[in-house]
């Protein structure tokens, strides 16, 4: 099998002032470049133009409910400006810029919408036991132990608000009083229930008062509580956790956790998964939660929009990120230019023979300042770089606050200065700014701590994919789509190198490559060599992987060349209008919501696609494979199947 390389035509952006190449960048290509093969994606400049405005056309109203988190390093500009689309596209980056040059397959390219609407794209969570998650039952389990259904009516929304300051510790009141009207012993139970259940570490007694009888809420330990739900509330028989699927569209699942904590009025951190969502998706996954009934739960479906829960059972365990074997993803490519032909060919070939596994475009954030640049420089120990990529001025599409605060640090270097322009202060520019305030510029080390740890690892992990990416595409271009001597393979979770008289034994599909790390060994050949020179050429010495900081050392792993996906299925159907949903969601589906009857000859034609992939596999580049298509024109970066591993 050849390997083919990616069309030389992709929309590579210009280098701005502020983007020119550094020595050590000029460097690094001279060692990482070949003279490139001939295209074969069959795509003109004209036809990815066209893409552009339909995306442009498409994209920026949907966007306006699409908060990037605020974790990234960038976001697109919410101010309304026009122009920010365009330049979003100029500056960021393309896949090339990432190591993302080569395809497995020989067939010729066609072009389709992604996500032309969120719900084109679905992700159903493949559990460790193998079972794809479905949001296919609101039942909730009989318990004896449940209060009624008037415990979640009996409190009026005053009484709510109230108990809710009283919880949160936003007044100064020590307790709060409700009247009983209908003075019963059964009424006055029922607030009782209500007012525990809902409001998680209040306790209550009934005080007379003037000879009215009185419900007094009041905090039962402290502000500890909030976080510690009631232990003795808990019946013994039933298992701690209440496990759900949790069916979301348009949110991510952090996100998702967040308004559940909030209606729920507990911390987000009992919450558990296995693994982070899409957000420009509809999804569905299982979730746990601690010590909160399913009724409490199934109750939030009456005033939750976009989220839907289900399917509750109770277990005495929690979810614990990675134990999930993958997603299933369902997707929908509208508007496809390809002739059966094409599309059979590039389906079949995706089943047969899959597509590289590179880290997607999301891994290295959407701005001017690629994520991989600033865990460079943390590996470096270059402090001052770090805060120089993270906050200085950056071309290209950003929110305007954004843009007000660099300006600001530009000019004075002042971090409180920089701070006042920013409403949003949870935002890494915000945390490194605080940061700067409180420890001083001379430690920014400190001043970066601030920022919460898996976001500081993140850089780093994304440097790991940048240089991962470019080495397997060089081991493709060297050696093809075979196993050679000195690969990799790995036996059980040990790597070990493949010997001249053991080749026949290996497929591609058996070699992995190591991303950098003290822990890892490297290919015996020539790619074993590239490494080096790469981070060489980076001031990196790959003998030497540990940081004095140890948050910062990477021990590295192992990841296979080529996924082939699972479960892979496909059919082109022809539509005339491009609002109408081409398959049932699992809402739809207990809804009773019949799928719409689609013309079988419409004036468009859309590829309907099913695969499942294991955890850390970007959904992105498979597509890309079946299109032949730079996934980063499409503006495609909220397709991953995790974030982090």
């Amino acid at each position: 099998m050849e390997a083919v390389e990616m069309n030389s035509v992709s929309l590579k952006r210009p280098h701005s002032e502020d983007d020119v190449a550094s020595a050590d960048e000029i460097k690094r290509q001279k060692i990482l470049e070949k003279s490139k093969a001939g295209s074969d994606s069959g795509q003109s400049i004209e036809t990815v133009t066209e893409q552009l405005k339909d995306i442009k056309s498409e994209m920026i109203p949907n966007d306006e409910s699409e908060e990037q988190e605020e974790e990234d390093l960038g976001d697109s500009d919410e101010d309304g400006d026009p122009e920010s689309f365009a330049d979003m596209m100029k500056h960021g980056l393309t896949e090339s810029d990432v190591g993302i040059t080569k395809f497995v397959s020989s067939h010729k390219g066609f072009s389709g919408i992604l996500k032309e609407r969120y719900s084109d794209f679905v992700v159903h969570e493949i559990g460790k036991d193998g079972r794809v998650s479905h949001l296919d039952d609101f039942s909730v389990p009989v318990d004896d132990e449940d209060p009624s259904e008037e415990t979640f009516t009996v409190l009026s929304d005053e009484d709510k608000q109230r108990l809710e300051e009283l919880q949160l510790f936003k007044n100064k009141e020590a307790s709060v009083a409700i009247e009983v009207i209908e003075d019963t012993k059964e009424k006055r139970t029922i607030i009782h229930q209500a007012v525990k259940s809902l409001f998680p570490g209040l306790e209550t007694k009934t005080e007379d008062r003037d000879g009215k009888k009185y419900i007094i809420a009041y905090h039962a330990a402290g502000k500890k509580a909030l976080a510690n739900p009631r232990k003795h509330s808990w019946p013994k028989s039933r298992g701690s956790y209440c496990h759900f699927v949790l069916y979301k569209e348009n949110k991510d699942t952090m996100d998702a956790i967040n308004v559940l904590s909030k209606f729920l009025r507990v911390k987000p951190n009992i919450f558990s998964y296995m693994g982070t969502k899409d957000k420009r998706a509809i999804t569905v996954q299982e979730i746990a939660v601690l010590r909160i009934t399913a009724q409490r739960l199934a109750h939030l479906n009456k005033c939750l929009m976009n989220f839907k829960l289900g399917n509750f059972s109770y277990k005495n365990h929690p979810l614990k990120l990675g134990e999930l074997q993958g997603n299933h993803f369902t997707v929908v490519l509208r508007n496809i230019t390809g002739t059966d032909d094409q599309i059979e060919q590039a389906m079949h070939s995706l089943r047969e023979i899959g597509f590289i596994n590179y880290y997607g475009m999301q891994r290295f954030g959407t701005t001017a300042v690629p994520t991989y640049q600033i865990g460079r420089a943390i590996l470096q120990n270059n402090w001052n770089e770090v805060m120089d990529l993270i906050l200085k001025p950056r071309p290209g599409a950003e929110k305007g606050y954004l843009v007000k605060c660099r300006e600001e640090w530009a000019k004075t270097k002042d971090p409180a200065a920089a701070l006042k322009k920013l409403p949003v202060k949870r935002c890494v520019e915000g945390q490194l700014l605080r940061g700067l305030l409180k420890y001083g510029m001379k430690n920014i080390i400190s001043a970066f701590g601030i920022i919460p740890r898996n976001n500081r690892l993140m850089y780093i992990h994304s440097y790991q994919s940048y240089v991962w990416n470019n080495m397997v595409s060089k081991r493709i271009e060297e050696y093809g789509l075979r196993a050679v001597p000195g690969d990799l393979i790995l036996k059980g979770a040990t790597a070990v190198h493949i010997e001249e008289g053991d080749v026949d034994n290996y497929t591609i599909h058996d070699v992995v490559m190591p991303l950098p790390g003290f822990d890892v060994i490297y290919p015996k050949h020539k790619i074993g060599e590239a490494y080096k020179e790469m981070l060489v050429a980076d001031n990196l010495d790959i003998n030497n992987m540990r940081h004095k900081i140890r948050d910062y050392s990477l021990s590295g792993a192992y990841r296979k060349i080529i996924i082939r996906p699972q479960n892979v299925n496909w059919e082109v159907v022809a539509y005339d209008d491009p609002k109408i949903p081409l398959f049932t969601t699992d809402l739809d589906k207990l809804e009773g919501k019949p799928l719409p009857v689609l013309p079988t000859d419409g004036k468009f034609r859309a590829l309907k696609m099913e695969f499942s992939l294991p955890p850390s596999t970007y959904a992105t580049m498979a597509i890309r494979e079946v299109l032949k298509m730079d996934t980063s024109i499409k503006n495609q970066t909220q397709l991953n199947t995790t974030w982090l591993r």
